[in-house]
């Protein structure tokens, strides 16, 4: 399979991040993630009301877009002259932003040689035949001891983060694409990370895509 796209979808503790960076460092592929965009909304001052003004999101996704081309970090490039000053954080998730994400993925999509990191994004390009979409997951138990050892959080809040993890992404696949379960059909590849190290997944990951 030669692909232009590489989409990672996965619930929250499965070192879902860790592995696209790699995979796209091997392929020489641009990360994009859903903080880059969210960031780089706030750096432009991209409020719930500008989102929804169809000429200011379209000026907003042309700088981002030729950022990403030309840069692995889209916001200090093209929002704060190299100067990181927002988090994603800082940006509420509305769903006028939400739709700023889909529109994002989409056409970084376009351009082809990304990684594009998202829980919908392979749900985004279905249809797109020269995207590898992969589904990062596994077991709740790993994932809760994963969220306490960098965090010292106890192991009830880390298991509490993860249901809650779950639910809300369980409740944007079902509000946005439609999803109301969702099946290991709807990817190409699965990588189960309880017993894939990530050596081992960004191989696997790397000649899926026909590196």
């Amino acid at each position: 399979m030669n692909c232009r796209v590489v989409c990672f979808s996965g619930p929250d503790g499965t070192h879902m991040h860790e592995i696209a960076a790699r995979v796209a460092e091997r392929l020489g592929f641009t990360l994009v993630d859903e903080a880059i965009i969210t960031r780089a909304a706030g750096e432009a001052g991209v409020d719930p009301h500008v989102v929804a003004d169809v000429e200011k999101r379209q000026t907003f996704m042309a700088r981002l877009l030729d950022a990403l081309s030309s840069s692995s970090d889209a916001t200090g490039q093209a929002f704060s002259g190299g100067v990181s000053v927002y988090s994603a954080a800082d940006v509420p998730m509305t769903e006028d932003l939400r739709g700023l994400i889909r529109t994002a993925i989409e056409e970084t999509s376009a351009r082809g040689d990304v990684v594009i990191v998202s829980h919908a994004a392979s749900h985004a390009l279905a249809q797109h035949p020269d995207v590898l979409r992969v589904l990062v997951t596994a077991s709740p138990e790993t994932r809760t001891a994963r969220i306490v050892e960098p965090g010292g959080v106890s192991e009830k809040d880390a298991a509490r983060t993860v249901e809650e993890s779950d639910a809300a992404r369980a409740d944007y696949l079902k509000r946005f694409y439609g999803i109301k379960q969702e099946l290991p059909t709807q990817y190409d590849l699965v990588i189960n990370s309880d017993r894939l190290g990530t050596d081992d997944a960004v191989a696997i990951v790397t000649i899926a895509a026909g590196a």
